[in-house]
């Protein structure tokens, strides 16, 4: 019975002792990609800069960071023109207007001057600290788009600014940043500026 016990023990410690292999171990990159949604608001652009002053050496223009493929995206979304709408016209009934091929260009030209002016500050913002940064302009609700974006990009981190909205105004505009904080799937940092700039 002893020698059944030798033998299990040296079997055993046969299969433990492996070759030991010459090869450096591998080190896994991690791309880092984060995500900022701006909007019209200074709390939009509050968050950018706050990113930009505590993440920069994340995502500075380097060739390691470019290899690695750290990268900063800041989406904006525009909301979709509907080309009627529906008012009261009397009691009981309502009349649908419709918008004029006229009126729907000239919507949709304002909208693509006020994205393409506030992904320039953005992307004039970022150069200013060589963070590598990609610009991104989708149509539809903010709250749904930012989360798909998330989702689709494989989005490390994702960064809204708070509007700072009192509970009634958020109870009936909803609020983006609560949205995205329960559906995005990613983590998500909500960035709070000072009282000067909500008031």
């Amino acid at each position: 019975m002893a020698e059944d016990q030798a033998t299990a023990a040296l079997k055993t410690s046969a299969v433990e002792k492996q070759p030991e292999t010459t090869e450096p171990p591998r080190v896994m990159t991690t791309t880092k990609r984060m995500m900022v949604a701006i909007d019209e608001s200074d709390s939009s652009f509050y968050a950018l800069q706050w990113v930009i002053n505590h993440f920069s050496s994340l995502l500075m223009t380097t060739e390691a960071a470019e290899a690695e493929g750290d990268l900063l995206t800041v989406v904006h979304v525009q909301s979709p023109f509907y080309h009627f709408a529906a008012f009261p016209a009397g009691p009981g009934g309502a009349t649908a207007v419709y918008a004029s091929t006229a009126m729907i260009e000239s919507v949709k030209k304002a909208q693509q001057e006020t994205a393409a002016a506030l992904l320039s500050r953005a992307l004039q913002m970022c150069r200013a600290k060589q963070i590598r940064a990609e610009t991104l302009v989708l149509e539809g609700d903010a709250k749904d788009m930012i989360c798909q974006a998330v989702e689709q990009m494989h989005v490390d981190l994702l960064v809204v600014g708070s509007r700072g909205l009192g509970k009634i105004k958020r109870a009936f505009l909803g609020s983006v940043s609560d949205y995205c904080a329960h559906h995005a799937k990613c983590p998500i940092l909500i960035v709070r500026p000072p009282k000067e700039i909500t008031s």
